[in-house]
């Protein structure tokens, strides 16, 4: 199976936060493969220099890794600048980071309340931040910000996840409407729940794959590149009106 190419990516800058493993490593891999000039941060040392060197020789650009706490923000914006240097100003910022750790509701602190809501999405506020500077000086950009269906679908057990993820589509909203005047798109693209190696070997068991079959619309699973195909087009001309909106990539279970 051949998927699209995006001419309109090829030597575009693109800035990845948790580009590492799952998700994120899908969506550098995939901007890579279309020739875009790719950066990305990751605390997991490991599985991002897997990704550099599974990649490297196989791609026009090897993407730029920093390695980087982006709850951080001084160290956030470091590491934007620094990959800016090397690739350009961005033309793209996919906003990945996220962690899905369950919690118990009555059991939360404030501490760990703020923990949460900082990679949840503190990191998605201040990464657009970082970058905004850049596409309004080249007179555009996409911002892609990466929801959750879990708050849609009321899962329990990560309210304060549920709580920050609900969030981007605001903060979707609001930048689309802030920016648009000068040719920045902002949009939230919603996975649903996509069978990574974390996934897998935490949450996945018979229940979990039983809901899968009775709650998708289309059968089989939901994986990485699936998302990354989304990613591509809300980053490339061809999405060049398409702003403000969330798009859901779930098999049809919301």
């Amino acid at each position: 199976m051949e998927f699209a190419s995006y001419p309109s990516l090829a030597g575009k800058a693109v800035f990845v936060t948790g580009g590492g493993s799952g998700i994120g490593a899908d969506i550098v891999s995939a901007y890579a493969r279309q020739g875009a000039r790719v950066a990305f941060s990751d605390r997991d040392l490991a599985s991002s220099n897997a990704l550099l060197a599974a990649l490297d020789g196989k791609v026009a650009h090897t993407p730029y890794f920093v390695a980087c706490d982006l709850t951080d923000i001084a160290a956030l914006r470091a590491a934007v600048a620094d990959a800016a240097q090397r690739c350009g100003e961005f033309n793209v910022l996919v906003n990945n980071t996220a962690n899905d750790e369950r919690h118990d509701f009555l059991d939360v602190s404030p501490d760990y309340f703020d923990a949460k809501l900082a990679i949840n999405l503190k990191v998605a506020f201040f990464a657009a931040q970082a970058v905004m500077s850049g596409m309004l000086r080249q007179g555009g950009g996409a911002i892609i910000n990466i929801g959750s269906t879990g708050w849609k679908n009321k899962v329990a057990g990560y309210p304060v996840y549920a709580t920050a993820k609900s969030a981007v589509n605001g903060l979707t909203r609001s930048l689309a409407r802030e920016f648009g005047k000068h040719g920045i798109r902002v949009n939230t693209l919603t996975p649903g729940w996509v069978m990574t190696a974390k996934q897998l070997d935490t949450w996945v068991d018979a229940d979990g794959e039983r809901a899968m079959d009775e709650n998708q619309c289309l059968p089989g699973r939901i994986v990485g590149d699936d998302v990354a195909s989304m990613a591509l087009f809300l980053g490339a001309y061809d999405s060049r009106m398409l702003t403000a909106q969330e798009f859901v990539v779930d098999a049809g279970w919301t």
